[in-house]
């Protein structure tokens, strides 16, 4: 039977998320999309927002039409390939209104890029609640999350040392434990609302299943690293991290190494970023208008290759130039090797991986591409030979450079749903 799927947020992401399910011939055999929510979704122009729907999906400026057959159903639905799929409102109570127990939902995508953290923080004890967290989809009464974007707020050990609810007392005499309901766990706390953190209480000790709840799986690199018993919110990482996070395991596994290196990637602009010059208070570069522009912009694309590969945590960092492009983006790593060795060796271990151990995953070209070439590529990295070859001092055995494409849409949606189907089948 068809696992049942929602999808929270409909935006780029969202839309090649699906997309992608349709075109590895998915829908309506394994997955079962019974939900897609936007904030464009209105509730009183419900007929509205499904015509709407039905034309973003149809006509895209970057990927084409889409080759399947999409039709109107009753007020609130779509119809696509014959499986009926219902537009929901977006709630201002966030994920945790959704009505995913009502609708049987497993899985949920989040991909409005506004729920990515992954719990409650017990040590910030913020007031604004689950609404913000991913973990809402749970509350909602959907199983698991996946997190089309790098995932946020992760315990660290030291916020729950003491927080022993199964095994002793807690440190903090105000708090009470008023429900246990596997993964939620709700603290009260006198004069305010209730709080909630997700654990899951099982043999070991609450702080493991605490730290563990949230996840970063890159698949190809530690996908198989994941707990169905603990992980109920995992992240995606993001699409430079799913371009970056290939080209390192294969260093490190093949043993050249990487002792530091510093990543940059020329970056496709994107729907967060203004047509005109705005406001941007935090980032006042990134207010300026994307397609005039270069932008230089910051990313913990090169950092969060640490959560996956930790042999490498504290050895990158990076940044990103937005660059006046609609899609597609290219990564620039620059490191120091932990042997020596050469640019040719390299280049051979990667092209062996790409048609091995890494396919589907990491791919390889020598030819004379550029950007627009890799437009719609289902790979999460294409590594460029030439442009890696001739980039490299004659003769070094430590210090070297390597490029690698993506495309940060298609590529990154495809990897969503491949991790989906891993998570299901595991």
């Amino acid at each position: 039977m068809a696992v049942k799927i929602g999808i929270n947020g409909f935006g780029r992401i969202g839309r090649m998320v699906f997309q992608a399910i349709c075109d590895q011939g998915l829908l309506g055999s394994k997955l079962d999309v019974v939900g897609v929510v936007d904030m464009s979704t209105d509730a009183e122009h419900l007929g509205i927002s499904r015509l709407y729907f039905a034309y973003q999906m149809k006509y895209d400026t970057v990927h084409g039409q889409f080759k399947h057959d999409v039709k109107i159903g009753e007020k609130d639905e779509l119809i696509v390939n014959g499986n009926k799929i219902k537009c929901i409102q977006a709630s201002r109570e966030g994920p945790k209104a959704l009505p995913w127990k009502d609708m049987g939902v497993k899985y949920v995508i989040e991909s409005t890029g506004l729920f990515v953290e992954y719990e409650w923080l017990v040590d910030t004890l913020s007031v604004d609640g689950l609404a913000t967290k991913a973990v809402g989809h749970i509350e909602a009464g959907a199983e698991k999350v996946i997190i089309s974007a790098p995932g946020k707020g992760n315990l660290p050990p030291s916020t729950v040392l003491g927080l022993e609810a199964f095994f002793g007392p807690i440190d903090r005499p105000e708090m009470v434990i008023t429900e246990v309901r596997s993964p939620v766990l709700r603290i009260a706390l006198p004069n305010a609302q209730d709080y909630k953190i997700c654990a899951t209480p099982l043999d070991g000790s609450l702080l493991s299943a605490v730290a563990e709840l949230g996840k970063t799986l890159v698949c190809g690199v530690n996908h198989t690293e994941y707990d169905k018993a603990n992980h109920h919110v995992v992240s995606n990482a993001s699409c430079t991290t799913n371009c970056l996070a290939p080209i390192c395991h294969v260093l490190l596994k093949e043993g050249v190494g990487i002792e530091k290196g510093l990543m940059t990637t020329i970056h496709a602009y994107t729907a967060t970023q203004k047509t005109v010059d705005g406001v941007s208070a935090k980032d006042w570069r990134g207010g300026r208008a994307a397609a005039c522009n270069i932008i230089p912009s910051a990313t913990g694309a090169a950092k969060a290759v640490g959560e996956v590969l930790p042999s490498t945590k504290g050895k990158l960092t990076g940044m990103a130039f937005r660059v006046p492009t609609p899609d597609v983006s290219v990564v620039d790593l620059t490191f120091t090797a932990e042997k020596d060795t050469s640019i040719q060796e390299i280049d051979s271990l990667l092209k062996a991986a790409s048609g091995s151990y890494m396919k589907g995953v990491l791919s390889y070209t020598d030819e004379e591409l550029v950007s627009m070439d890799f437009v719609h590529n289902v790979n999460s990295s294409i590594y460029d030979s030439k442009a890696t070859l001739q980039n490299n001092l004659p003769g070094e055995k430590r210090f070297f450079k390597v490029v690698s494409w993506y495309d940060n849409e298609w590529g990154y949606s495809n990897r969503v749903v491949d991790l989906l189907m891993h998570m299901i089948s595991a």
